[in-house]
């Protein structure tokens, strides 16, 4: 397994091992061991372009609606400087589980840091 595609696992452990005890955008700081923040830069599902600050506000307000999340990966490949990871996500609230399929480019500096995310979302319509 290549050094990018160990980058990304360990950095989708740290999610999942981090929100269920998650309060503030404070609490994601283990995360930044992984990331390039100075030069942060995510592109989501509906083209928004946040930094690193506002992609920790934007994941607190969204792990305060989960009880837990957890992921099956689908594919993962990696080219230079980027990873692209094809999962199964398991978002669970009370007792209802929320399944999508997401698939994200990491970007990753010369010094091996995440520096772009871009995600791309299937899901199922609503009834």
């Amino acid at each position: 397994m290549a050094d990018l595609t160990r980058t990304v696992l360990a950095y989708t452990e740290a999610i999942q091992r981090l929100v269920p005890g998650l309060k503030t955008s404070t609490d994601w700081e283990p995360l930044a061991a992984f990331v390039a923040v100075d030069d942060f830069e995510r592109v989501g599902t509906f083209m928004e372009v946040q930094d690193w600050r506002e992609y920790t506000e934007m994941l607190t307000q969204w792990a305060s609606s989960v009880d837990k999340f957890d992921t099956a990966t689908r594919r993962i490949t990696e080219a230079p400087n980027t990873v692209f990871f094809e999962i199964e996500e398991r978002h669970f609230r009370g007792g209802d589980v929320h399944v999508v399929n997401s698939m994200t480019v990491f970007g990753f500096d010369e010094g091996g840091k995440i520096r772009h995310l871009d995600v791309y979302l299937q899901q199922r319509r609503s009834a």
